[in-house]
């Protein structure tokens, strides 16, 4: 019986540089990159192109280097940041919405409604642009289920590819986890992004995809932001020879070994 096939998204060039101390060349950028394509890596999310000049400078030359993984953008609900990120050439162009009211009354200062309408809006511009387009959940977590599910069902109405669950603030266990992901199972696929503040990130991931996710978000170390992402290298581990990511844990520990002086600005001992 062939091995059930999951996805990872690396996202150290965006989560990952959000760390504490960590920031990155244009160099150091596409060398990351580059390292991560070599791995197997299916989808690597290069940065947010609406930031400036450098970082679409940086965004385009990632694209250039790698010959396998899929370049993902991170936008906001936000046309020029999608204009910014079509223009760069990502091949996925990942919009993130607000899905907890927190965050869309005291944040955005929103409501519902303009929430599903504004992504309607995005979604129109990105299919003109014959672009793969992906819904990030934010504060998913936190979030009436209802809207999630207006949210989900309007994803599927504008043929996103991919929702992406996200514990933005890290607040789940590996059993809550497990609860949301099997509500998720919808019919779309799901794609898991969890954070480490209660020291969690790889349990929540482990769950998760054991409960559904087809793509998970990982870095390198479990850099990111606050406490850190999902760590790569410990999440394979965990599952190593349960699914097939397509990555050998030989190749990532030896990419890592070169990547360890960039990341941490540290003298290379090898």
């Amino acid at each position: 019986m062939a091995i059930e096939k999951k996805y990872i998204v690396d996202t150290t060039l965006r989560d990952g540089e959000q760390s504490p101390g960590i920031a990155f060349t244009l160099r150091e950028k596409v060398s990351i990159a580059k390292a991560l394509d070599k791995m197997g890596i299916s989808r690597i999310e290069a940065g947010v192109p609406a930031m400036g000049q450098d970082e679409r400078r940086a965004f385009e030359k990632i694209k250039l280097s790698c010959e396998k993984a899929e370049i993902v953008a991170w936008n906001r609900m936000n046309l020029e940041d999608i204009q910014a990120s079509i223009d760069c050439g990502a091949d996925i162009i990942h919009i993130c919405v607000p899905a907890s009211t927190l965050l869309i009354k005291e944040k955005l200062r929103k409501t519902n409604n303009v929430i599903l309408e504004m992504i309607e809006v995005c979604a129109d511009t990105i299919h003109k642009a014959n672009k793969i387009f992906t819904i990030g959940l934010e504060d998913a977590s936190r979030a009436d289920w209802f809207f999630v599910e207006q949210i989900i069902q309007k994803a599927k109405d504008l043929k996103a590819s991919t929702i992406r669950f996200a514990d933005t603030v890290g607040i789940l266990t590996p059993g809550t986890c497990n609860d949301f992901v099997k509500k998720l199972n919808t019919g779309i696929d799901l794609e898991i992004h969890m954070h480490n503040d209660l020291g969690m990130a790889v349990a929540n991931s482990v769950s998760g995809t054991l409960s559904g996710a087809k793509y998970i978000d990982c870095t390198l170390f479990g850099i990111g932001e606050r406490a850190g992402n999902c760590n790569l290298e410990h999440f394979l581990e965990v599952l190593d020879g349960q699914f097939n990511f397509g990555i050998s844990l030989e190749n990532l520990r030896r990419q890592q070994t070169k990547l360890k002086p960039i990341i941490f600005k540290t003298p290379s001992i090898v």
